[in-house]
């Protein structure tokens, strides 16, 4: 039995309602206690912050690239021709230069009668002037009558060389002279020198083959005695 003396009759007991204190004043539950936020706001749970999220889009897409990449230097590759793959693969080698053209030096043989065989035809050869440190450039022609005829490519008293010119026409367009037979001529001082005339002019005080036709110039081309030893063009001497 319970003790009647803690029992009020005419005051039924109140029933027990969670949050409610028994003399009717309601209790406020207590606050969640306050999260500290650093920085950016945090996911729900379960999900990814969006930092992580664009790190994963960006490796993802960095790897795709690079399969792609690889995907396609490999086809390309494999489309290669096989003499191209060799090449691609060996390392670049240089190319030897041409060996330059080689010249008879004189004094001594210069070039073959067989060499000089028509008209007009020449021979390019060097050579050895005592007064000069190094061979001067010098040519032999064979003239009309059988003669040969050599003179130095160098320029009397200056140091452009001549030219030995076939081509009528050039010389009647260049040098504005108009010619019948091959003459030599200077780019310089735009003479022309004829081998089939005679002029005075030689150091030794006589001719000289190479007469001025056109132009300016200070003499014909310095000669050089050419002779024949068998079938041996021999260049002995110049003037």
């Amino acid at each position: 039995m319970p003790d009647e003396k803690k029992l009020d009759r005419f005051k039924p007991i109140q029933p027990a309602i969670p949050g409610v204190s028994p003399g009717g004043e309601k209790k406020e539950s207590p606050a969640p206690p306050m999260q500290q936020h650093s920085g950016a706001p945090q996911a729900p749970a379960g999900q990814l912050p969006p930092t992580k999220i664009a790190v994963v889009i960006v490796g993802v897409v960095i790897v795709l690239g690079g399969l792609f990449y690889w995907s396609r230097s490999s086809s390309r590759k494999s489309k290669l021709p096989a003499s191209d793959a060799v090449v691609a693969a060996s390392p670049a080698v240089a190319e030897k230069p041409e060996p330059a053209e080689k010249f008879a030096v004189g004094p001594g043989p210069v070039g073959t009668t067989d060499e000089l065989a028509k008209a007009w035809s020449s021979k390019r050869f060097l050579f050895r002037d005592p007064l000069v440190p190094k061979p001067v450039p010098a040519m032999v022609v064979r003239l009309p009558g059988g003669q040969y005829w050599g003179f130095s490519l160098r320029e009397p008293f200056g140091d452009c060389e001549l030219e030995y010119v076939t081509d009528l026409k050039r010389i009647a367009s260049d040098y504005h002279f108009e010619a019948d037979h091959p003459m030599v001529v200077n780019p310089c001082s735009r003479a022309v020198y004829d081998l089939m005339r005679y002029s005075d002019g030689a150091l030794n005080g006589g001719i000289v083959r190479g007469d001025i036709v056109a132009g300016i110039g200070v003499r014909p081309p310095m000669a050089i005695e050419i002779r024949t030893e068998g079938k041996d063009v021999v260049a002995v001497r110049t003037e």
